[in-house]
Formats: C-alpha cells, sequence, structure tokens
C-alpha cells in the first residue's frame, strides 16, 4: 500500500537549449499546469529575448516551482532580469550546456552567495 502525501509537491522549471530540456523531460520533471502552461522553455538562435524573460518572469511568479534551471549562456542573455530576483524561492541555478561549459565568473546566483559569507570575495 503507497502512503500518498497531502502536500502537492513543487517543480522544477527549465529554460535552457533542447538537449538540456530533452534531458530534463526524460528524467521525468515535464509539467502542464491547470492553464496548460508547461515548466520548460526551449531556446534557440531564433528565440526572441523577450520570450525568454517573459517566461522566466512566468517561472517566478508561479507558486508551483521552487526551482528554476537555466543555461548560462541563456541566463547572459537576461541577466539584467535575473539580478532583479532576490527571492530566495524559486531559487535559480546556472547550468551548463552541451556547447558551452559553465563558468562561475558569470553566475551572479554565486557571486551574491560567496558576498553573504565572505563581503570581499564579491
Amino acid at each position: 500500500m503507497a502512503l500518498h502525501s497531502a502536500v502537492k509537491g513543487k517543480l522544477l522549471a527549465v529554460i535552457g537549449d533542447e538537449d538540456t530540456c530533452v534531458g530534463f523531460l526524460l528524467g521525468g520533471i515535464g509539467e502542464i499546469n491547470k492553464h496548460r502552461h508547461s515548466n520548460f522553455m526551449v531556446v534557440d538562435k531564433n528565440t526572441a529575448v523577450i520570450d525568454i524573460e517573459e517566461c522566466f518572469k512566468g517561472f517566478i511568479k508561479r507558486d508551483d516551482i521552487d526551482i528554476i534551471l537555466i543555461n548560462q549562456n541563456v541566463a547572459e542573455i537576461i541577466r539584467h532580469v535575473i539580478d532583479g530576483h532576490t527571492q530566495p524561492i524559486p531559487a535559480v541555478l546556472e547550468i551548463p550546456s552541451k556547447d558551452h561549459p559553465y563558468d562561475a565568473s558569470k553566475d551572479s546566483i554565486l557571486r551574491r552567495a560567496k558576498g553573504m559569507f565572505n563581503p570581499e570575495d564579491v
């Protein structure tokens, strides 16, 4: 007999290239809420910056999302929007993509976290 929790779980959201999104979707993170909005966005070279910004802002406003994973190269495109998000939830984590390795010096969230522990690192 399975035990069911009375509390509904929170979601991961993903903004990234096709390979990243497909990988996470195959891992089981895909969801569509009651308003028919998915918790992922595939970004390619033809995706408009305003569409990425609106998607990110939409994920921040949703109460069913606790973590937003975003490819670091996509995060660079909307850095001003990410830097404006100061709330702890949803947490924003920048991840590498297949074609763009992770660069800790570009991760504004990591820089902010380091500054909390050692102000000289900022």
